[in-house]
């Protein structure tokens, strides 16, 4: 049987292991084992953060309908259960947009719920 030589192999995967750390800092960029490490952990985040970043998005909506409804003299809360109690299909993402960008149109729906 012929021998079987893996060093191109082996350098072709440092390679790759080492361009997807290229700006990390000190030694994971630079070492095969900190980067393999440092990859593992870096993967392990991004997916929980593009889990969070559901929620975080959900909370800014919150934020900027809160502010809109200030000049209402209504809470969000009170103001997300009237919009239940009327069927009204809107969802936050929306209801922020026109808060943000169009109030009158905000100020309208509000005004048809309560």
């Amino acid at each position: 049987m012929a021998r079987v030589k893996r060093g191109k192999n082996k350098t072709q995967k440092r390679k790759n292991v080492l361009k997807k750390t290229k700006g990390y800092r000190g030694r994971q960029k630079s070492h095969k084992r900190s980067a393999k490490e440092a990859l593992t952990h870096a993967g392990r985040n991004a997916y929980k953060h593009r889990k969070r970043k559901k929620g975080d998005m959900r909370r800014q909506w919150q934020i900027v309908i809160s502010a809109g409804l200030k000049g209402h003299d209504i809470s969000y809360s009170r103001f997300i259960k009237l919009l239940k109690e009327g069927e009204v299909e809107l969802d936050r993402k929306t209801l922020a947009g026109l808060a943000k960008e169009q109030p009158e149109a905000f100020t309208a729906v509000v005004k048809s719920v309560v």
